[in-house]
């Protein structure tokens, strides 16, 4: 009998008993709850007693393991579900039910709770094992599986972004080239990429160079290669990147700054699949597939007279245009939960919501950088702020400039009458700022610290 034989009952081998004495149980099992990514392990004992608590547990809830082992389950959670128990005897499962839990410190979060009680011999509860999610962290990833795509890094639910992705799974299986349009940030590598590995050439090189990053004389060597003595410096024979590409892709990012000079080298590989490195005399014969970008109109530079026609042409055989982020609305919320979550695994700080007016900075932000810039503000976010809420004061300045110029004009300080003093100044700001406070303290000409710690101080509700 095979060792496998058993798997499908046990989903383990006879084996897996000795591998975990070999190994360690406690190895294994802290192993296994660090690769569950984004949410609390623990496991109860037999009078509900905190016996396990997992790395995530800590950077979710707050405690640290020596702060609640050995302690009963009940007392840590202080549950603001009155309904919650730490473990349930006569139900042996539970999956993802709602629960809202005290965090130290006395903030609320919500989750999905998870749970498996145990039973000895004589069927008494033996303990529980219990997994605790997030739900704003499944919500936007997992609430609506059916409409998000995700291929190879890109991660979409925008109607046109999925067509873009499916052209781009068609067209990766053949030799055709291919013409990335897009903004500065839309992921134009990325795709091209995902077009390499879908391709019959994924096993063979992926090369990639920036045309407008290089002078036009360094571009051509890098690109073409030269030979030894093709000018001052050059002590060695040197193969460029369609030599070394040979078999495999050659990613051209911002093709549009390609000099004329080169755009009749580049045409002569694309018909002939040869070239002439800088300095030689033979033709060198290879097989690569270009894939070209740029965040320009190819046809407007030939009509500049800036780009080749016939070049043109060869390139975009298939265009695939990326929309910018500000057009990706259904997006906006599922990259920042993409990358939180991320963030969230490595980091010290563990976000778990957004507060209000962040969100509305964010949803109504033009994102000039587009999905770049994004991955750039949370890693800003990480890195300034602190707690478990991303608040507005996390955000880069340009987002607190945004905010204040889209305050109505009778919110801003130049607007306000003369105030008696500092209270009725405050009453009145949070009056006609309808309480928000960041409007509210740009009216008070105070910064939003100020603001609150003067309403404090006068004991005014917002």
């Amino acid at each position: 009998m095979k060792h496998t034989d058993h798997l499908p009952m046990n989903q383990s081998s006879d084996y897996f008993k000795h591998w975990l004495t070999r190994l360690g149980p406690d190895q294994v099992i802290d192993t296994l709850t660090d690769l569950i990514g984004i949410g609390a392990v623990l496991a109860v004992d037999v009078n509900s007693n905190i016996i396990f608590w997992s790395t995530g547990a800590e950077k979710l809830l707050g405690w640290s393991a020596s702060e609640v082992l050995d302690k009963p389950c009940i007392e840590i959670f202080n549950s603001a579900d009155t309904s919650y128990p730490c473990h349930l005897p006569n139900q042996a499962i539970i999956k993802a039910h709602p629960v809202n839990l005290h965090k130290k410190g006395g903030g609320l979060i919500n989750c999905y709770r998870s749970l498996h009680t145990f039973v000895d011999a004589k069927g008494q509860f033996a303990g529980a094992l219990e997994f605790l999610q997030p739900q704003n962290t499944l919500s936007p990833i997992l609430g609506k599986q059916e409409d998000i795509t995700s291929f190879h890094g890109i991660l979409t639910q925008d109607p046109i972004m999925q067509e873009s992705i499916k052209l781009i799974r068609n067209v990766s299986e053949t030799e055709a080239t291919v013409l990335i349009r897009g903004e500065s940030g839309t992921g134009k590598e990325l795709v091209a990429h995902a077009l390499h590995l879908e391709s019959l050439r994924h096993d063979q090189h992926f090369l990639a160079i920036n045309c407008a990053a290089l002078s036009p004389n360094l571009l051509e060597s890098e690109l073409f290669g030269h030979v030894k003595g093709a000018f001052t410096g050059a002590i060695n024979n040197h193969a460029g990147l369609f030599q070394r590409a040979n078999g495999g892709t050659l990613f051209l990012d911002e093709v549009a700054e390609l000099p004329l000079e080169l755009q009749s080298k580049l045409l002569r590989v694309l018909q002939e699949q040869s070239f002439i490195p800088v300095g030689g005399h033979e033709a060198v014969k290879v097989d690569v597939r270009i894939i070209a970008a740029t965040h320009r109109s190819l046809r407007e530079e030939v009509k500049a007279g800036r780009f080749r026609e016939d070049l043109m042409y060869r390139l975009r055989v298939v265009p695939v245009f990326l929309p910018p982020l500000r057009d990706r609305r259904l997006d906006v919320n599922l990259l920042l939960w993409h990358r939180i979550n991320n963030h969230n695994l490595h980091s010290r700080r563990h976000i778990d919501s957004i507060a209000p007016d962040a969100m509305r900075c964010l949803l109504d932000y033009q994102w000039p950088g587009n999905v770049r810039e994004l991955n750039n503000v949370i890693e800003y976010a990480y890195a300034v702020g602190r707690g478990n809420e991303l608040c507005v004061n996390d955000l880069p300045p340009e987002f607190r400039e945004t905010l204040l110029s889209s305050t109505p004009e009778s919110l801003l300080p130049a607007n306000r009458p003369k105030q008696k003093n500092e209270a009725e100044l405050i009453r009145e700001a949070l009056e006609i700022s309808g309480g928000h406070l960041e409007a509210a303290a740009q009216y008070a000409g105070m910064s939003r610290a100020t603001f609150w710690r003067k309403r404090k101080k006068y004991k005014i509700e917002a």
